[in-house]
């Protein structure tokens, strides 16, 4: 996985790469603000998965000081290539990975082979969509990181919750992160565009130009990713889409009330003047 995400602006985007209606900013260092992709991706696309969630990778740390506390085994629920899957299974937690993407649990399996004795043998390959989740055994924690949580719709989410609280043993805790957006901001700025450089080692060049819309009525998020990739000479175009939900900080709270949960640490920190990262940690409520 990329620790940083390029952020030297472009002059411009090239013929190949459509200028968004709103106006293009550098993408600021470090986390992008938003912008993880949840859409099954093709080949073509790894490398700018692994660049939007890349910069998130720290939140291992916590999540694996978090496993230490409660133990295994673990459930990770969206779990793409293995992010947090295949390290937490090199330190000796058997680890679930679920997630809707063939592919991606192809690579996490993979990578899992390469990574060391035993760490095969310690997870678990589940591929199911998260709406239609149907759990059959116990864990002492489960994660949805990378925002996983913006993918289920809000008449969804109470019932994934409960499905989740229904499954922790004793002293268990779910930990997942989302992103959370100023309100009146939203309003004000419905409309947000960045560029950026996707780091690549494999002779190919990648900028893209993404575009975030969001609907503060229906509290959804659409982001446009127009991408052009050069080889030599030679350019091409293409284009990813995600659509997500604005989570809203107190109807989450009332839904984790209502699935049995309590929050126990809720911890955020400023993305860009507009946008937080939030990580919640719940425990079953006594």
């Amino acid at each position: 996985m990329h620790t940083q995400t390029g952020t030297s602006p472009r002059p411009a985007p090239g013929p190949d790469l459509p200028r968004p209606a709103a106006t293009v900013s550098p993408a600021p260092p470090g986390r992008l603000p938003g912008l993880e992709c949840l859409a099954p991706l093709t080949a073509e696309d790894d490398w700018l998965q692994d660049a939007l969630l890349g910069p998130f990778s720290g939140d291992i740390l916590d999540y694996l000081a978090l496993a230490r506390t409660t133990g295994g085994p673990v459930l990770d629920l969206g779990s793409g290539a293995g992010r947090l899957a295949v390290p937490l299974a090199r330190h000796g937690f058997t680890v679930e990975a679920v997630d809707r993407d063939r592919r991606s649990l192809h690579r996490l399996l993979d990578w899992a082979r390469r990574a060391g004795p035993g760490v095969r043998e310690r997870i678990t390959a589940t591929r199911a969509d998260l709406l239609r989740l149907r759990l059959r055994r116990s864990y002492q924690l489960a994660l949805m990181a990378g925002a996983v949580i913006t993918a289920v719709p809000p008449w969804s989410r109470p019932r994934v919750l409960r499905q989740i609280a229904g499954h922790l043993g004793p002293d268990g805790a779910l930990a997942f992160d989302y992103t959370a957006h100023d309100a009146a901001g939203l309003i004000e700025h419905p409309h947000r565009a960045w560029s950026f450089e996707v780091p690549r080692f494999d002779g190919t060049a990648e900028w893209v130009v993404v575009r975030q819309d969001f609907d503060p009525v229906a509290m959804r998020e659409h982001i446009g990713y127009a991408i052009e990739r050069s080889e030599r000479d030679h350019a091409r175009a293409a284009s990813v889409t995600t659509d997500k939900w604005v989570v809203n900080r107190t109807d989450l709270h009332r839904e984790l009330r209502v699935a049995g949960l309590c929050v126990a640490d809720e911890r955020q920190h400023w993305l860009d003047e507009r946008t937080r990262s939030v990580l919640l940690v719940c425990r079953v409520r006594s």
